[in-house]
């Protein structure tokens, strides 16, 4: 107890510089931000049809592609979000560590290689595989966007946030030139580009984390033990449950959205696309499913060192979500070098995952609506890869306009509704499609659009807007997360509506393994 003593005020005395402009930590931000740029520089001049635009050709290999399926899983609400929550509220964080750790087996086992076999640049293709290409589409780009958008409010708040704890700028500002520096190598470099800096970024951010942890763990001995009982020692009660998810129903609603929501995202889907076949898909999720996992235990240990070195009022200090508390703790373990790197990792990590998603969203609005439904396959690959880049401006517009919305909240928080909503809209027609010969269009679409709908209704009856943003007394609906309603609710509806008529044609085809 006595080195807890020592260590508060001389955060407290760290702290001083943090929002301040911060020459070293900029230098490391610029480093990575010129690299990220020379790489795409680079992948433009690889870019030269929509497959490379979209899935780099397919050529990525089965190491390479999970090391950027980690690299666009491991987002800002992995690393800044997860450890906030941790910090702030003890044992609770861990929910979000298995929860989005645990949906990759179900990934493997069942998205993976059907997935690879039957689509071609988003997962509408499989869906839409034997059914009517017009409302499937439609229906899944409409879900797919607003997984996009919820997926996209965390990465834009944790940037905003990051870039005016070391520039010193507004938050508003910081927004802004995220969302423009994104948008240049995602509409210059495409796939290829996204790909790289995704698996730079991986590898930093396991390094950073391995370091950072092992900095926090030399603090107690080496011990996780000794930290996990400091912690308890110096804020009862964070060992126990409760503190961030008390509702039992809310818990198991969380957990199954966290569950399914990864094998509905459309940017973690796409990624399947770009390894050569089925067996190189399923290996680079045996991979991504390694590294994830290692960085997942590793949150948990920082989340507790920043609650015991930085404490919790430090934390809040600089944002009300705990967004910051491991840049904070870098610094404090390392000083303004340190914050420097972890801040590069970071930003690194939100450029990465909002260049993926930005991707999945051109794609939905590219290849599914306009490609196949307006223009019906007809059109050449000049117009494709110019609907594509315009595609992207607009969502990389709407990413800026959420990141301002959404200020202050926690960005793991904001990423698991957007996983409730993939597991809500896609997961269900998805895996009906896959399995079930008797599934028809019209199953998909209701699927997919009550899936859509229930879920974005219920999130905005929930205390997260209702309480929690319009400051009201309660809240209609009183679960924070909507899966435990919207998953069965779109499973069950596209069950009956397939069973009420008959489609012989998707019958015909059946379904493939």
């Amino acid at each position: 107890m006595n080195n807890l003593w020592y260590v508060q005020p001389l955060a407290e005395v760290n702290l001083t510089s943090l929002g301040h402009f911060n020459p070293l930590a900029i230098a490391f931000f610029m480093v990575f931000v010129a690299t990220s740029l020379g790489i795409t520089y680079w992948a433009a001049r690889q870019t030269k049809s929509t497959a490379h635009f979209y899935t780099a050709g397919g050529n990525i290999s089965a190491l390479q592609n999970g090391l950027a399926l980690a690299g666009d899983f491991m987002s800002a609400a992995s690393f800044l979000g997860i450890t906030g929550l941790v910090a702030l509220n003890g044992f609770d964080g861990l929910i979000y560590s298995i929860g989005f750790l645990v949906g990759w087996p179900i990934v493997m086992f069942l998205i993976a290689e059907p997935l690879r076999d039957l689509g071609k640049y988003t997962f509408a293709d499989v869906v839409a595989y034997r059914l009517r290409q017009k409302p499937v589409r439609i229906a899944a780009a409409i879900g797919t966007l607003a997984v996009i958008s919820f997926y996209l409010i965390a990465q834009m708040v944790g940037a905003g946030e990051l870039i005016k704890l070391l520039f010193g700028f507004e938050y508003e500002l910081a927004v802004v030139i995220v969302g423009c520096v994104m948008l240049a190598y995602v509409i210059f470099g495409g796939m290829i580009a996204t790909t790289w800096v995704q698996i730079i970024k991986a590898i930093l951010l396991l390094g950073g984390t391995i370091l950072l942890a092992i900095l926090v763990l030399a603090h107690f001995g080496f011990s996780p033990t000794a930290l996990f009982a400091a912690a308890a020692a110096k804020y009862p009660g964070v060992l126990a449950p409760g503190k961030q998810v008390s509702d039992p129903l809310d818990a198991i609603s969380l957990g199954m959205s966290l569950m399914f929501g990864t094998a509905g995202l459309p940017h973690i889907l796409m990624r399947f696309y770009t390894v050569a076949d089925a067996k190189a898909a399923r290996n680079s999720v045996t991979y991504a499913t390694a590294f994830i996992g290692v960085f997942y235990l590793l949150t948990f240990i920082l989340g507790f060192g920043a609650m015991v070195l930085v404490g919790q009022d430090a934390i809040k200090k600089i944002g009300t979500g705990g967004n910051m508390a491991a840049p904070i703790l870098a610094q404090f373990l390392g000083g303004d070098a340190f914050l420097g790197f972890i801040a590069a990792v970071s930003f690194a990590t939100i450029l990465a995952v909002v260049a993926g998603l930005t991707l999945s969203g051109a794609a939905a609005l590219s290849h599914d609506l306009w490609v196949n439904v307006m223009r019906k396959g007809s059109a050449d690959e000049t117009e494709q890869l110019k609907v594509a880049r315009f595609a992207t401006m607009l969502l990389g517009v709407l990413a800026m306009v959420l990141g301002i919305l959404f200020k202050g909240q926690n960005v793991a928080y904001m990423v698991g509704l957007a996983f409730a909503i993939a597991a809500s809209a896609n997961f269900p027609a998805l895996f009906l499609s896959m399995i079930w010969r008797r599934f028809t269009t019209n199953g998909a679409v209701a699927s997919m659009l009550v899936g859509t709908f229930s879920s974005l209704i219920l999130i905005y009856f929930s205390p997260t807007i209702q309480v929690t943003m319009l400051k009201h007394a309660s809240a209609p609906f009183p679960l924070k997360n909507p899966g435990l309603v919207t998953i069965p609710l779109a499973f069950l509806v596209g069950i009956v509506v397939s069973l009420l008529s008959t489609e012989p044609q998707a019958q015909e085809l059946g379904v493939r393994s």
